[in-house]
């Protein structure tokens, strides 16, 4: 039996306009594909596709456009059909840039032929499952986009995880793409859950749901089939980090700089479950995802949409943003990233689209009134005010021994602090200063 546990530190953030309230209710729309997409080679860690059309060429639905390049990579695949009118840079939601194909729809949605010859049926090999979720470019959609084969592949590792760690969470405020993937798909992600466990030899499953998604948790118990567990966890933010996900299922700890596995695990999305079942059974490559549109928006909702597609797109699907927004965020309310124009397109990673109002307006600081809220509230146990003591000196060494390469960026202590410190952001600067400085 999995047991929820209380992880130390944490928040319940408060969500303006009732936040999930709006989206949790409404269905998956799926959205018309644009006329024009313009797809990034890089959205997944480690390192970018490699461009293998031309402008001229005619592609197919899924075919590939992007060759993986190196050990962690995933191939990136055409999300519509149609003809390729541009090879060159845009810019990712991140701030990046990044290589990408423009592909001009034809609005046939021809499938490529690979991807009706690649679908499995019937009892798979581990091998299989890894190298469809390899071929197909799944990647992680829950936010880092690490891609999904190798995680599976455990071959490798000694020991060998047990457990495979499936998150539900959902625990950034506004979002609920996954809500409604866990209501609406469950039996696809139920497969996936089943593929993964045979891909990575894993004993036993836990899919962690938070306790604010009864009819998720509901669903998903429905077509577990007795297959894995399904535990409902209190709703407490970042119960959707690994560590803690992985603490509260099961109660062991991920060592400060160690991946899952160091504690026997191996964590997926439902999402990327989801897309692993498709890969597998249809042989369908990651060519859409569900995005939530919320805050200040005409419509809120949960859309299908292609990947390369816009965010502009999406403020069409809510038809068109209220009065008033200030700040437009790709991802959560707590972690995602403040975009200046509407123009990006949407990544295998991008999860949500938020807009805010008043809520938005960055507060002016004031002096550290040493209460201690940010340590509190802290998951990983740091002590935040030190380390942006620390980094507002420019001293980074410093920063780094009081442990700012463990902070997760959650947010938590800039969310609690009284003083408006930017707590997390300095803390983040730091961090990327320390790499630059090999520190």
């Amino acid at each position: 039996m999995g047991i929820s546990r209380i992880f130390g530190g944490g928040v319940h953030p408060v969500e303006a306009g009732k936040g999930k309230d709006s989206t949790k209710s409404n269905g998956i729309i799926d959205l018309t594909p644009p006329a024009k997409v313009t797809i990034p080679m890089s959205m997944h860690a480690g390192a970018p596709a490699t461009v293998c059309v031309q402008v001229g060429q005619e592609v197919k639905l899924g075919q590939v456009i992007g060759e993986a390049k190196g050990a962690i990579s995933a191939p990136v695949h055409a999300s519509v059909s149609g003809k390729v009118v541009a090879v060159g840079k845009c810019m990712l939601p991140s701030g990046r840039e990044a290589d990408a194909v423009t592909i001009e729809n034809d609005f046939k949605d021809e499938w490529d032929p690979s991807v009706e010859a690649s679908a499995l049926t019937g009892n798979v090999s581990a091998e299989q499952i890894i190298e469809a979720a390899r071929s197909k470019g799944i990647v992680g959609m829950g936010g880092a986009g690490f891609p999904t084969a190798v995680k599976l592949d455990t071959s490798k590792l000694d020991p060998k995880p047990d457990v495979l760690v499936v998150n539900g969470s959902e625990c950034e405020p506004y979002l609920t793409s996954d809500h409604r993937i866990m209501v609406e798909c469950a039996d696809r992600v139920a497969e996936g859950i089943v593929l993964a466990l045979k891909a990575t030899g894993c004993q036993k499953a836990f899919v962690g749901i938070e306790d604010n998604k009864p009819d998720a948790v509901e669903a998903m118990k429905k077509a577990a089939q007795g297959r894995f567990e399904v535990v409902a966890l209190p709703a407490r933010y970042p119960q959707g980090f690994e560590k803690m996900l992985i603490y509260s299922l099961t109660g062991r700890k991920v060592p400060n700089g160690a991946l899952p596995s160091a504690a026997g695990c191996v964590v997926l999305n439902v999402g990327t479950c989801e897309a692993l079942c498709r890969a597998v059974r249809e042989g369908r490559p990651l060519i859409d995802r569900v995005v939530t549109v919320a805050g200040h928006v005409n419509k809120p909702g949960n859309f299908r949409i292609r990947i390369g597609a816009t965010a502009l797109d999406l403020e069409d699907a809510a038809e068109g943003f209220g009065e008033g927004v200030t700040k437009i965020i790709v991802g959560g309310g707590m972690m995602g990233n403040a975009i200046p124009s509407i123009n990006l397109p949407v990544t295998k990673n991008f999860g949500g689209l938020v807009t805010l109002a008043e809520e938005g307006h960055v507060p002016e600081e004031s002096a550290c009134i040493r209460c201690g809220r940010c340590v509190r509230a802290c998951p990983m146990k740091l002590m935040p005010t030190r380390i942006d003591a620390y980094a507002r000196h420019r001293d980074w060494a410093g920063a780094v021994a009081a442990g700012a390469k463990n902070c997760m960026e959650c947010g938590c202590c800039t969310y609690v602090c009284p003083a408006k410190r930017q707590l997390t952001q300095s803390i983040r600067m730091a961090k990327a200063l320390a790499r630059i400085k090999k520190l």
